[in-house]
């Protein structure tokens, strides 16, 4: 046997890494398996380095690593499968027998044993020529058997947006191994099609709630009950509320929608519409309605008396406005003055018990001999003035009373009461007119100036005009949103102001009935609203502890005065000029203002509840106030009480 094998191809063999456990050098039996990265064990063909346990190692030769690095082996071709160590020792047995292939030819040796010998290497090492050895006369024994290979792992296909199964992305090493099963291969197990069934439900509940909320479904519940009823549903159920119905019949719509039956029913339910619009424009033809409210013949002659009445007023109103701009001898600064020093120097001069409940309005008479007072027990009472001294007591309502007023023109008294009446009275105490019409209780009540007509608010939303000589209700406006509250008529007899709970204060042309005016500023109820005798100031006072001062002329805000703690409950102007204004206030304070700058003149404290009302005589020199504290006061100023005292004399 030659010692040097010349004709075998070289092993390309590259050093071990440290550390690692030994390798087998086999041929390559079949199909390699590939790793986790895509590449194959095994060193450079024809020859494969498979990794092993020791326990696992073939029974053939091993040699050093070591040695094959530092000395020339006469390697055999049937040396096929090499186990190499790392120990220093070399074994030299070799058991069995391999194939080679040389050039394309197999030569089959025997089996046998070769001795290796290790060599000194001197000067840089050479690999000497190897040798073919001549095969031996044996049976070929079989080749090794490839590895088994690993067994598939089943996973359930991902399906794509487009329905598709998209092949696994998975790194593992059975790639090779056959084809994919398909996926009614799987088994599902008990639990996965139960939660597939749940999200399937969830699914179909989305698109119903989705397809419900695209549905158009009538917001009115008689509508929503007219369409259950066409559907034959019950219209409504047991604790059953207007949304909770709405929600029914969507869901009704659905289901049907879904069955396709909707479509149907829409249909049925236009040509019914369709039919019953025919009808009713066939009925409307024959009708023509007016773009306004007909009015009476009553309420006709009463505008048209107003008009009569108040361009001769508003004339000589301009007129003695212009002789006070324009002539000098008017000193119009020094009027308000000496009208400002009057009011500051207002005391009280008087207190009476006015009723046995608290009052609720006072009104001066037209010549100020005499007040009246209104009260919660339902009775009004006439009071002598300056004395304070009760005169007559009216009764005949059966609620509280809101208000009282006295005529401008005549010795008549009307009240209004929350039995939803207002009447009118002599000074007597008979009762001469009632006046029938409110649908809720009544506010407060004023007087047209020229003495004809009464006006009157409610809770009802309205306030009404009444002749005072018929007893007739010549005008119901509407107008508010809320409760009105407060009434006042201009100098001229022009106009109306009413303002309510609404926060709203509106300004009415009685000629025309036109709502010309809406007065928007106060952020809470407005409870009273008078006219400046100048003709182009309103003031209005509410909830909100403020007074504001409106000038007609621009359409806006004037002046906005913080005038109490609480909320103010009455507001009038001096009755001659209108030089100075009066507020009253649940804070138990009434106060007086200039109304050249709207500065605080005099503050008039002295009662123990909430001032209801107040009221300014035509001279402007006395002031009355009542109060929740069942008292009347009168304030009148030192140099008026002079004044008398001279004339006296």
């Amino acid at each position: 046997m030659p010692n040097s094998i010349s004709n075998l191809p070289r092993l390309d063999h590259k050093p071990r890494t440290p550390g690692r456990g030994p390798m087998n050098l086999s041929p390559d039996p079949g199909p390699r398996p590939q790793s986790r990265s895509g590449k194959r064990w095994g060193l450079a063909e024809p020859f494969l380095v498979r990794r092993s346990s020791p326990s696992s190692r073939s029974p053939l030769s091993s040699v050093s690593h070591s040695s094959l690095c530092s000395t020339s082996l006469p390697l055999s071709p049937w040396s096929g499968i090499m186990d190499v160590d790392d120990d220093t020792s070399v074994s030299t047995s070799v058991t069995e027998p391999s194939a080679a292939v040389i050039d394309g030819q197999t030569v089959v040796v025997a089996t046998g044993t070769i001795p290796i010998q290790p060599v000194q290497m001197v000067g840089p090492p050479l690999i000497a020529p190897i040798a073919p050895i001549p095969a031996p006369h044996t049976s070929i024994p079989p080749q090794l058997a490839p590895l088994p290979p690993r067994p598939p792992v089943l996973r359930p296909p991902q399906a794509q947006q487009n329905g598709e199964v998209s092949p696994s992305d998975s790194d593992s090493d059975h790639d090779d191994s056959g084809p994919t099963p398909s996926a009614a291969e799987y088994e599902v197990s008990e639990q996965s099609r139960q939660i597939r069934e749940r999200q399937e439900k969830a699914m179909q509940e989305l698109l119903i709630k989705r397809r419900a909320a695209a549905l158009a479904v009538p917001t009115n519940d008689l509508a929503v009950r007219a369409r259950l009823r066409r559907l034959g549903e019950p219209i409504t159920l047991f604790g059953e509320r207007e949304m909770e119905r709405r929600d029914r019949l969507r869901m009704l719509l659905v289901k049907l929608d879904a069955e396709g039956q909707l479509e149907r029913l829409m249909k049925a339910h236009e040509d019914e519409e369709a039919a019953a619009s025919v009808t009713r424009d066939e009925a409307e033809e024959d009708i023509e309605y007016p773009f306004y409210t007909e009015g009476s013949k009553a309420l006709l002659q009463a505008r048209v008396e107003i008009a009569k009445y108040s361009i001769p007023r508003a004339a000589l109103r301009l007129q003695r406005a212009r002789r006070k701009r324009d002539d000098p001898d008017e000193d119009v600064d020094a009027e308000i003055d000496w009208a400002l020093e009057q009011a500051g120097s207002l005391v009280l001069d008087c207190s009476e018990i006015g009723d046995d409940r608290p009052l609720s309005g006072c009104s001066f008479s037209h010549d100020g001999n005499m007040l009246a007072t209104c009260a919660s027990s339902g009775v009004a009472k006439l009071w002598s003035m300056p004395q304070v001294t009760k005169v007559s007591t009216l009764k005949g309502h059966t609620e509280r009373l809101t208000d009282v007023a006295f005529s401008p023109v005549d010795n008549y008294v009307a009240t209004g009461s929350a039995d939803r009446t207002a009447r009118l009275w002599n000074t007597e105490g008979s009762l001469l007119k009632t006046f029938e019409g409110h649908l809720d209780r009544l506010a407060r009540i004023s007087f047209h100036p020229s003495g004809k007509y009464l006006g009157t608010t409610s809770y009802d939303k309205t306030w009404r005009l009444w002749d005072i000589d018929t007893g007739e209700e010549l005008l119901l406006q509407e107008g508010h949103s809320r409760s009105v509250y407060g009434i006042a008529f201009h100098h001229d007899g022009s106009l109306a102001a009413s303002c309510g709970l609404d926060a709203l204060a509106r300004v009415w042309d009685l000629r025309s009935g036109r709502s010309i005016l809406a007065l928007e500023g106060h952020v809470k109820s407005v409870f009273g609203v008078s006219f400046s005798p100048n003709g182009y100031h309103l003031a209005t006072g509410g909830e909100d502890n403020t007074c504001r001062i409106w000038d007609l002329r621009k359409r806006k805000s004037l002046y906005v005065i913080p005038a109490h703690s609480k909320s103010l409950s009455e507001v009038k102007f001096e009755p001659q000029e209108g030089y100075f204004l009066v507020t009253a206030s649940f804070d138990m304070t009434a106060k007086v203002w200039s109304s050249r700058d709207f500065k605080p003149v005099k503050t008039l404290s002295g009662h123990e509840g909430r001032v209801t009302s107040l009221d300014i005589a035509g001279d402007g020199q006395c002031i009355a106030t009542v109060s929740s504290d069942r008292t009347i006061k009168m304030w009148s100023s030192r140099n008026s009480g002079k004044e008398k005292d001279m004339e006296i004399d």
